[in-house]
């Protein structure tokens, strides 16, 4: 069975809702999205999931291309209201449930990635940023804090960005099938 297949196979077992595979230099990049960041976003300067932390927007995006390929997907969650930010941000720890059994079915094919997840991180109730990250091995970065247009990203892979009233999309991103140069990853 080639990878791809393989993967396939793997992620028919989780709740996906849509996803796509694409070569990772056709994922949409934008300081502005970053800009976005700065003006508008509580956790900026705050997380190591997040700006300045994650580096600038073209070291994220010199990170991404070090892969040849990205795999984006969504999941879906039902709220009684939109309006009601608590309610739509507490169905996110399935989300990442999630984002990490993808991330692992593409460890075990490709032995490496690079895995994005939506919002910032939470795993620790308070992020000892700007100190040393208590766990690295488990903080996934913001799609957005690497400059990723998602709205265009799921455009383009002809996915729904979002399923209207009564429901939250939330969207992971992985690169994979690492580029290496001279023996050593670029």
């Amino acid at each position: 069975m080639n990878q791809s297949k393989e993967i396939e196979e793997r992620l028919r077992e989780l709740p996906l809702c849509q996803y796509e595979f694409l070569p990772a230099d056709q994922v949409p990049f934008s300081g502005r999205v970053r800009e976005i960041c700065k003006r508008e976003c509580s956790r900026y300067g705050k997380s190591w999931s997040c700006p300045p932390a994650v580096g600038t927007w073209e070291e994220c995006q010199r990170r991404a291309l070090a892969y040849r390929s990205a795999f984006v997907f969504s999941t879906v969650a039902e709220v009684e209201d939109t309006e009601n930010l608590a309610e739509m941000l507490a169905t996110r720890g399935d989300h990442e449930a999630v984002v990490r059994q993808v991330r692992d079915v593409f460890l075990q094919v490709y032995g490496t990635c690079l895995t994005l997840s939506s919002e910032s991180c939470d795993v620790c109730q308070n992020c000892a940023y700007p100190e040393a990250c208590r766990h690295p091995e488990r903080m996934l970065p913001c799609i957005e804090s690497y400059g990723v247009v998602v709205p265009l990203l799921a455009e383009q892979c002809g996915m729904e960005f979002s399923f209207g009233a009564g429901t939250v999309t939330w969207f992971g991103l992985i690169f994979f099938d690492e580029r290496m140069a001279e023996g050593k990853t670029l």
